[in-house]
């Protein structure tokens, strides 16, 4: 039996473990990649663990989440992160340079290679034939130190697609239609790989544009083969001399497949708040709309924003309507600016925003009390935007150009019928993306050689070995689909303290109840209970270090999203799996004890713990763990196990 794509790069990548289903394997990482929001502690645990120089073949370091400097704070970060790549041999992208997806696909993904990033939507160069993974910034840490990567292997399903995309469909449709077949929870432990004729017809740009938003399917990476498309825009941005011819075998065997008939799309939209509840655009037209942002890592590129200068040539937006264009990278501000779009849309009534994730995460651009918000990102998670009570949608930005044009929804096929002159303005590349390089900084341009700390910046916390006795109080029960922005919220004033851990800790899940950090800090221990996809979301280690530092002992969750699930091992939080019974019938404020000695039993392999209830009802709760993840846990995290690993050899930090 053949090979899939995915395959084929991890055998090229591996170092431990058999590619099947369901066992851990250990990958080399020839690229890494992290940004100003997970970095600062990335960089610290690299010091911690006592490493002196990137043994990858490439590491970025990029400040594109927080790039506003409100205060000393950011701007002490960002001078941390450009001393940290220089003393240790990375690139450095700075502030206002652009998000780290779209700078680095401009710049370093190659086909073939496998990069590992402390991003959830690191899967974008995907579409250019990288097998590209999110994970927790510690795992980053040590793959950037030379050790290999562990992760359960993953399913892997073929996404054929059939047909070509008919007039005003999108790449950003069949993501969008992946999600309303799927859900935010359908893709968990598994590699989507797109293939078919459809795939073919998908420039490169837009492939990254599926495999960006594979994150929200809860896709642990997306793939596509490589081809004349992808060779194309390798070209265009200078480094056709990377082009890997890499496609699965005719006879693959897949463990599901699912088929798309690109023909069959229309324009789609996915209502607020979440980025599966997804219906076709006129079922929501009308609605009125104040706000349009086109922009972020899915639709922030030049051949994004350009369909929609085109729609507004000779046009301008509705009064009622305030429109923005974040770009993705500088570069495609400047290539525009270049050709003279930028004074086109500015003419037409369009703010330019700098090149950050900004508005994504709640920076800047937050919408109006009781508006709606249409825009081209990737997540629209309530209070996401910056306002607890927002209305946000996500749509190509052929939509959203729709939406500016007309001051409500509108199927862009419609207004083009309305209007008379208006024409599908197709997607297209730039003959070539020669923006400046001014903003990234090589290694052996360095203007840094130690490191410098801010006020601020403070040290990694550790957990104590894991105790024999767990017990404490539920003190915070949640329903499903709880995300890393519920636990750690993303906005300007909170996410400031990245490097602050005691400071940030006390806004951890204060988004569901904001008297919890308080509480937790005063029960000398306790647990957390959610229902499913407990974790969603960002790769953000703080949503399992802010727990940890405020003394939970435990999560029990029906399922956990990947990253996270990956994170709480990292810091030494016990991650139980429970049923849906145990759930119903656990309350906040319940008294819990897991009854077996937890240290003893994690270290022999148990799977099924008792978990007592108020000294009374008992119930099976369940850890899915590896040798190597129990290891971790009884350490008390991944950074006290490294080091002891390192100690016991008398050799330099290893994750074997």
């Amino acid at each position: 039996m053949g090979q899939t794509l995915t395959e084929k790069v991890l055998e090229d990548h591996l170092v431990e473990g058999t590619l099947e289903t369901g066992e851990e394997i250990g990958i080399e990482i020839d690229q890494v990649l992290t940004q100003d929001t997970t970095g600062t502690m990335v960089w610290l645990q690299f010091e911690a663990m006592g490493l002196d120089e990137v043994q990858t073949e490439i590491a970025a370091q990029y400040c594109d989440h927080q790039t506003y400097q409100f205060d000393f704070k950011n701007t002490d970060d960002h001078r941390f992160l450009r001393s940290a790549a220089g003393t240790f041999g990375a690139h450095f992208s700075r502030p206002g340079n652009g998000i780290c997806h779209n700078v680095h696909r401009e710049n370093f993904a190659a086909p073939g290679k496998t990069l590992l990033g402390s991003d959830s939507h690191t899967p974008t160069p995907g579409g250019l034939g990288q097998l590209a993974i999110g994970a927790g910034g510690i795992d980053v840490t040590v793959a950037m130190g030379g050790a290999p990567y562990y992760i359960e292997m993953p399913e892997i399903v073929e996404v054929r697609l059939e047909g070509e995309l008919p007039a005003w469909a999108t790449a950003k449709d069949i993501i969008l239609e992946m999600l309303r077949r799927l859900s935010v929870k359908g893709g968990v432990g598994k590699i989507l790989e797109y293939t078919g004729p459809g795939a073919a017809s998908l420039t490169a740009p837009e492939r990254m544009t599926i495999t960006n938003m594979g994150t929200e399917l809860g896709a642990t990476s997306s793939i596509f083969g490589t081809d004349d498309q992808t060779k194309d825009y390798l070209e265009r941005v200078g480094r056709g001399d990377e082009y890997v011819e890499l496609q699965p075998d005719d006879d693959a065997d897949y463990d599901d497949q699912i088929v798309v008939d690109l023909s069959d799309l229309e324009p789609l939209i996915a209502e607020p708040s979440m980025p599966d509840n997804v219906v076709p655009v006129r079922e929501v037209a009308g609605t009125d709309v104040e706000q349009v942002i086109i922009g972020s890592c899915t639709n922030g590129a030049y051949e994004d924003i350009l369909p929609a200068a085109k729609m507004l040539e000779g046009r301008e937006v509705d009064m009622q309507t305030e429109m923005i264009v974040a770009p993705g990278s500088k570069q495609a501000s400047e290539i525009l600016a270049r050709e003279g779009w930028v004074a086109e849309m500015m003419a037409a009534g369009v703010n330019f925003s700098e090149a950050t994730c900004g508005a994504c995460i709640g920076i800047g651009h937050v919408p109006a009390s009781d508006s709606v918000s249409l825009r081209t990102f990737n997540r629209n998670f309530e209070g996401r935007s910056g306002i607890e009570d927002d209305n946000v949608y996500l749509c190509s930005p052929e939509v959203a150009a729709a939406a500016a044009i007309a001051g409500e929804i509108i199927d862009p096929r419609d207004l083009a019928d309305e209007l008379g002159d208006l024409e599908d303005p197709g997607f297209e590349l730039p003959e070539e993306y020669d923006g400046s390089k001014t903003d990234l900084i090589a290694p052996d341009e360095a203007v840094d050689d130690g490191l410098v700390k801010g006020p601020n910046i403070g040290d990694v916390p550790l957990k104590d070995p894991l105790n024999a006795e767990l017990s404490g109080s539920a003190l915070l029960k949640m329903d499903d689909n709880i995300t890393t922005d519920h636990i750690i919220p993303a906005t300007q004033d909170i996410l400031m303290y990245r490097s602050n851990v005691p400071k940030l800790s006390e806004f951890t899940l204060s988004r569901v109840d904001d008297t919890f950090a308080q509480r937790a800090l005063e029960a000398d221990g306790g647990f957390l209970v959610a229902g499913e996809n407990y974790g969603q979301g960002s790769s953000r280690e703080h949503a399992a270090l802010c727990p940890m530092y405020l003394g939970i002992e435990g999560v029990l969750a029906q399922s956990f999203a990947r990253i996270h699930r990956a994170n709480l091992f990292n810091f030494g939080l016990l991650p139980l799996t429970i049923d849906e019974e145990t759930y119903a019938a656990i309350d906040q404020g319940d008294e819990i004890e897991i009854v077996e000695d937890v240290a003893q039993a994690v270290a022999d392999g148990t799977e099924e713990f008792t978990v007592r209830v108020n000294g009374d009802e008992e119930f099976t709760a369940t850890l899915y763990a590896s040798e190597r993840e129990r290891d971790i846990l009884a350490a008390g995290g991944k950074l006290s196990w490294t080091k002891a690993q390192a100690e016991d050899s008398g050799a330099a930090p290893a994750d074997d």
